[in-house]
């Protein structure tokens, strides 16, 4: 299978201790050719709260997208995401991207004191959330909807964000369920391994070709009208700049707990010389469509000569 779309790249940037710092860190993302500049949203020392330091960012750079991947719907009303991220795409000239998912990191929700509930009700609560966003951000008047899980009585969500008819959506999932609301729902669909349900990892048995192959297949099958419109996103675990894959890969399992031979395999670890790492995304694009590549922030700079080699391509 081929698609036509290009390459685009996310760099992670999740830290700071000053606004020098983390312009500093944006601008070199944006001059390393990054598109976007990505950060998280869990209850965690090591990350900054998403939506002021992704306003931050656009107003540090002159063409750097920006995005949280994903906010954790748990943590916000949607109508005052909708609100929130409305108004920093307009502030920024319309440089936000809407990342959402259901959440799946226990720990955070008992950091803040939020229930932790079933899979499914995460889900069905952040299938209601991107119906009420997208409503509030629509020019059909006030909005009234009434969910299971959310209520908005005659609301006309302003402003508008910049991007019409919205920012670009990017849901991130792991499930069938998800995966296939998204299809339908979503601009962006971005791949992760099935959390648990205990809320205290993702599975690494999901991390093979195989199972991104089914995945792939799943957002196919529940919208195959849309399949060739949406941008297929990956995150990578990690990545190693090396001549010798075996040894790159072998640092990554004594950090990680993983087999030397389950890194060499897995989408999710792209370890190899730049030209060994671009034809492998090369060759998964052609296969999958996967087109949209991400690292978090450690990576970047390895990263880096890789965005170069593809970019545009």
């Amino acid at each position: 299978m081929s698609r036509a779309r290009q390459f685009r790249f996310g760099g992670g940037l999740f830290w700071a201790t000053s606004m020098a710092e983390w312009a500093d860190g944006a601008r070199r993302l944006e001059s390393e050719g990054y598109d976007t500049l990505i950060i998280g949203d869990h209850f965690s020392p090591t990350l900054l709260a998403p939506i002021p330091a992704l306003l931050a960012a656009t107003l540090a750079t002159t063409r750097l997208r920006v995005a949280c991947t994903v906010f954790d719907n748990d943590f916000r009303h949607p109508a005052a995401l909708a609100k929130e991220v409305a108004t920093a795409d307009m502030l920024s000239g319309g440089r936000f991207e809407f990342g959402i998912g259901a959440g799946w990191q226990k720990v955070s929700y008992d950091r803040a004191g939020v229930r932790f509930d079933p899979a499914a009700v995460r889900v069905a609560r952040v299938e209601e959330a991107v119906r009420v966003i997208k409503g509030l951000w629509a020019d059909n008047g006030p909005l009234t909807f009434i969910g299971e899980h959310y209520a908005i009585t005659g609301y006309d969500g302003q402003p508008k964000p910049l991007q019409r008819p919205h920012p670009p959506i990017f849901i991130g999932a792991g499930g069938k369920r998800l995966l296939s609301f998204a299809a339908r729902e979503a601009d962006i669909v971005g791949f992760t391994p099935r959390a648990k349900p205990a809320g205290d990892g993702l599975d690494r048995v999901e991390e093979t070709q195989e199972c991104l192959a089914q995945k792939v297949a799943w957002i196919r099958q529940a919208a195959p009208d849309r399949f060739d419109q949406l941008e297929l996103a990956l995150l990578v675990w990690a990545v190693v700049v090396s001549e010798d894959r075996r040894a790159g890969a072998e640092l990554v399992a004594t950090r990680t707990g993983r087999s030397v031979d389950h890194i060499l395999e897995s989408p999710y670890f792209l370890i190899g010389t730049v030209d060994a790492i671009a034809e492998k995304l090369i060759a998964q694009r052609e296969r999958l469509g996967i087109s949209y590549i991400s690292v978090f922030p450690g990576d970047t700079e390895a990263f880096a000569p890789v965005v170069e080699r593809l970019a545009g391509k």
